[in-house]
């Protein structure tokens, strides 16, 4: 059966050119990032707790990286912030509103979660045009988003032509319709090329420095550290850290493991947990034991009186994605 043609998409008119001078300066006043926030969030399904008392903000002039393993709470967070779906208990603001309250909210906040909705008959420029006239904003703008995403050449292809790198550019495109001094990104690089990943990478950061409000959840893990000023890490619906990338180690590594090797290692290991550490021992280790509790130089002790020969004595300090599966307690996806 022949699909239905995409309906007639409806032009929107072009602003007069006597406003061009104000939209210019709405559009300046746009890019002044306002703040997210959310105060004691939680989300509540029957019998368990998708997010709970979650509590974090997100800066203007700033990317944050928002991440947790699969079923953390992320995509629910996002979805009450938007007002799809309606929190428990607690509170999601921008500049200081919720989003329903918000005076121009699709011009106050671009949003990417999802492809849904969108016509597979439609080209991509007509989809956006779409989105024009229901916003207000004339015609025009949806060329100068397509280009902005590097869809300029491909607007006219229909949508379901479109590989899911070139989905994931069209609806980055209608998040920036409105010039929205919030941007709100859910796995924005999903599906980009090399080359993709790269730009999508300095675009967030032109964004950023333009002064807009830019949260991106992510499980790309060494993406989001090269991306993201600050990170939030949830995990099972609960925070389970936030600050920079190099923050979040640091605090990891204060409770930095010690690598130790030994001709004797189970009499040191013994040592070690009589003396209050907790020891475990790798399969195929050959000798290798991993301490956590004491320090280098306690662990070097123990192994000079009760390790016989020692062979490799180290602290273990994590980078940002070991610290992210500790402090998810291994429930991470990492990509």
């Amino acid at each position: 059966m022949t699909p239905p043609e995409a309906p007639e998409v409806p032009e929107a008119p072009e602003a007069p050119d006597a406003k061009g001078a104000k939209d210019a300066k709405d559009a300046k006043a746009r890019a002044d990032g306002r703040p997210i926030e959310f105060r004691g969030l939680s989300k509540r399904y029957r019998d368990r707790w998708a997010v709970q008392d979650l509590s974090f903000t997100v800066a203007p002039g700033r990317v944050t990286g928002f991440l947790g393993p699969n079923g953390a709470g992320k995509t629910t967070t996002l979805r009450m912030l938007l007002g799809l779906t309606a929190p428990t208990s607690g509170t999601a603001t921008v500049g200081g509103r919720p989003y329903r309250d918000l005076a121009q909210p699709l011009r106050t906040v671009g949003a990417m979660l999802d492809e849904s909705g969108t016509h597979r008959r439609r080209t991509g420029r007509d989809h956006l045009r779409v989105q024009c006239a229901a916003t207000g904003l004339p015609a025009r703008r949806a060329d100068e988003v397509l280009d902005h995403v590097g869809l300029a050449q491909a607007g006219g292809r229909r949508y379901g032509e479109y590989s899911l790198g070139m989905r994931q550019r069209l609806n980055l495109a209608q998040a920036l319709l409105g010039d929205p001094p919030v941007l709100i990104l859910d796995e924005p690089s999903n599906g980009l090329d090399p080359e993709g990943i790269a730009w999508m990478r300095a675009l967030l950061r032109t964004l950023a420095a333009e002064g807009r409000t830019v949260l991106v959840s992510s499980h790309l893990i060494s993406e989001v550290e090269q991306t993201a000023d600050d990170l939030v890490i949830i995990s099972q619906g609960r925070l389970v850290a936030e600050g920079s990338s190099r923050e979040i180690a640091a605090r990891v590594r204060g409770e930095a493991r010690v690598r130790v090797r030994a001709s004797r290692p189970a009499e040191l290991a013994a040592a070690l947990t009589s003396a209050g550490a907790v020891v475990t021992r790798p399969p195929a280790g050959d000798g290798l034991l991993i301490v956590s509790g004491l320090g280098t130089g306690a662990v070097a002790a123990a192994a000079a009186t009760h390790g016989g020969e020692l062979y490799e004595l180290a602290e273990d300090a994590p980078d940002l994605e070991q610290a992210f599966l500790r402090l998810t307690q291994g429930k991470a996806e990492i990509r």
